[in-house]
């Protein structure tokens, strides 16, 4: 195996032992919510920017897939399946600007109105417009591209919960401050995990004679590491 590969594999597998990390590390719960914010949460949609595209989205289902079978989940359960699939998406629509990005919210908000609840409450899927307006901003703009990212995530939850886990639509309709207030909190660090990993790797880079150069990119590094 050549020794480039070699390298890169380690990287990947440091990574995702450090997702997996991250994982066990909870911040905040969020006040009438069930949902706990975890430094993975911040930390995992940066991965399809540091892996790329492929890489990233398999790095983040061993970490998520590993910490199920760590935690005894229950395969079978709908929410186990659910809880797997939106942090790919997040860490495919991170990793760069593609249509990807916008078929799924699109998709996600179809899916959503065509159930019988959905369409009661279907303001709520106006959420997934956000990933396709961010689209058009993401390679400008961190903040957007963060957005896009969870919210793209948040997308593909909320159409897989709809037809596989039955609520009325008073839960949807009370959902909808608590999503404003998640979705910004994992923006914000999504924005901050990836500014500090970026800029670590740069560092290191800098300062130590590491056999792989990490992955770093030029415009988020601060002067001095350059």
């Amino acid at each position: 195996m050549p020794q480039e590969t070699i390298k890169k594999t380690a990287f990947f597998i440091a990574f995702t032992v450090i997702g997996f990390l991250a994982l066990q590390l909870p911040l905040t719960q969020l006040a009438g919510s069930s949902v706990k914010f975890t430094v993975f949460d911040a930390f995992g949609p940066t991965a399809g920017a540091f892996l790329g595209l492929i890489p990233g989205a398999i790095a983040v289902l061993l970490m998520q897939a590993t910490n199920f079978i760590a935690q005894g989940a229950d395969w079978a359960d709908a929410g186990t399946f659910i809880r797997l699939l939106p942090m790919i998406m997040a860490a495919l629509y991170f990793a760069r600007k593609m249509p990807l990005n916008v078929v799924v919210p699109v998709l996600a908000i179809i899916a959503f109105v065509a159930h019988p609840v959905g369409r009661e409450v279907w303001y709520f899927s106006l959420f997934w417009t956000i990933p396709i307006i961010a689209y058009f901003f993401q390679e400008k703009y961190l903040v957007a591209r963060a957005l896009g990212a969870t919210f793209a995530a948040h997308s593909v939850g909320g159409a897989l919960w709809i037809w596989l886990v039955p609520l009325p639509a008073a839960v949807w309709i009370g959902l909808i401050p608590v999503v404003i207030m998640e979705r910004l909190l994992f923006a914000g660090g999504i924005v901050v995990s990836y500014l500090a990993l970026n800029n670590l790797f740069a560092l290191l880079n800098k300062k130590i004679e590491l056999a792989y150069k990490l992955p770093v990119h030029e415009k988020h590094v601060l002067a001095p590491l350059r």
